[in-house]
């Protein structure tokens, strides 16, 4: 009697963005999820620290309330610069070079800020920050959801953006234990350097996309970091077809094609909004609440308690947008901001004060993360660090023009007309979220 050994099955040929899609979440993904999450927190933690260190300055200097608006737009001018540039550069030279580029031009030029000697150089060396700020946003949410497993992709970029939060806190700490001293907000630069040392970590230690590795024809990196992440699963690797090396180099004007020309003009629109809204109340919100009589030290400690706030308002995003979707999830929560700005500005007491900012702050950063998650999904590889980077830079736009706007408003209404303005920005998101495609449990586009 002849005996037949059956032949083991042929392994399905997969792509390496599937073979990426289809692992659990690994330590690899958390290594990469914390390593990109620490820059953000230290681009929160320096965009937070400004907001203390204006408060600060315009007792110690005498500034007056237009220059400080100026100190607070510039670095946005050069954060737009930043945002626009750092995605076209992660789409032509990769994700990994340009977040370790702008982690070291923003955190040598915050170390140097902590040297000057007046509001001219302070001024140019805010806005050398905001170059690097800018990209490294964008930037790092790409890499992110390049990586991440298709079905929760929305969920860990959600938390890669609650880093937001750990860097503010921080940046209230450090206002309120540090910068509130004299001469405090020169060793709050000082701290805000960090980031120009965690740049080598970045550099050497976390990978490059796959997805931007295939298509610089450079394949046997591409495999070996899809291997990286299937060993930390567990996972025998598959094969892959060929790739072939697109050259095509991407461009801003692709944005406003046929196929692209809606999802685009909806996300600046809440791009725009967003920024607005954000930067006008938090940026002034520590001013503003000197003005309505407490101390400096009283507004350090207020804001300290609405940035926690910050927190549950990731969580519950994180866990909505796989559950709701990205676009119902982003719509709810600016809808939630909305109506928290408007309550804000007519505040006035201690407890309705912290009640409405907390609001505030949980809708506001829950939509921010959100917006991150879904920046890069509606683009394809070629384009994806392009559009998220394009979106972002309109953004500022936003963020230049509400800090300069909110005296303005607070001479012709008070803060209460500020804030109904804010709510109108949220509103405006609101209806440009609505327009935005759905990408929640689809496979990133490649083409």
């Amino acid at each position: 009697m002849v005996s037949h050994t059956p032949h083991a099955p042929a392994r399905q040929s997969l792509t390496r963005a599937e073979r990426l899609d289809r692992l659990p979440f690994t330590r690899a993904h958390g290594k990469l999820l914390g390593g990109s999450g620490i820059g953000w927190a230290l681009d929160a933690m320096d965009v937070g620290l400004i907001s203390f260190i204006i408060a600060a300055l315009g007792q110690e200097w005498g500034l007056t309330a237009t220059e400080q608006s100026w100190l607070a737009s510039v670095g946005f001018v050069g954060m737009a610069i930043g945002a626009s540039v750092g995605g076209l550069l992660a789409d032509r030279i990769g994700r990994r070079q340009v977040f370790a580029l702008t982690l070291l031009v923003y955190g040598l030029a915050t170390g140097a800020s902590a040297l000057a000697t007046g509001l001219v150089m302070l001024i140019v060396l805010r806005f050398v920050i905001g170059l690097g700020l800018g990209a490294e946003l964008p930037v790092a949410s790409t890499l992110v959801s390049e990586f991440a497993p298709r079905r929760i992709r929305g969920r860990i970029v959600v938390i890669l953006e609650a880093f937001w939060a750990v860097g503010w806190i921080a940046a209230a700490l450090i206002g309120n234990f540090v910068v509130a001293g004299d001469n405090g907000w020169r060793w709050g630069f000082v701290i805000g350097m960090v980031p120009a040392f965690y740049a080598i970590y970045v550099r050497l230690g976390m990978p490059e996309s796959v997805r931007f590795l295939e298509r610089k024809g450079r394949v046997a990196e591409a495999e070996a970091a899809v291997r990286v992440y299937e060993s930390a699963a567990g996972q025998e690797p598959v094969p892959s077809p060929v790739v072939t090396e697109d050259a095509a180099p991407p461009h801003w004007r692709q944005l406003w094609t046929a196929r692209f020309r809606r999802r685009t003009a909806a996300l600046w629109v809440v791009w725009f909004g967003v920024n607005f809204a954000y930067y006008g109340a938090f940026i002034w919100m520590r001013s503003l609440l000197i003005a309505k009589g407490f101390s400096l030290v009283a507004s350090f400690e207020y804001t300290l308690i609405i940035t926690l706030a910050q927190l549950p308002g990731y969580a519950l995003a994180a866990f909505l947008i796989e559950k709701w979707g990205r676009r119902a999830t982003l719509a709810g929560f600016l809808a939630g901001s909305a109506v928290a700005a408007v309550l804000f500005g007519q505040a006035d007491t201690v407890p309705t004060i912290l009640a409405a900012g907390m609001a505030l702050s949980a809708f506001n950063l829950g939509a921010w993360g959100a917006l991150y998650a879904v920046s890069p999904e509606i683009y394809p590889t070629a384009l994806r660090g392009t559009g998220s980077g394009s979106a972002a830079a309109f953004g500022r736009l936003a963020s230049i023009i509400a800090p300069l706007a909110v005296p303005w408003f607070i001479r012709s209404g008070g803060s209460g007309v500020a804030f109904v303005a804010f709510g109108v920005a949220f509103v405006l998101a609101m209806v440009g979220a609505l327009f935005l495609p759905e990408y929640r449990g689809v496979a990133l586009e490649e083409e």
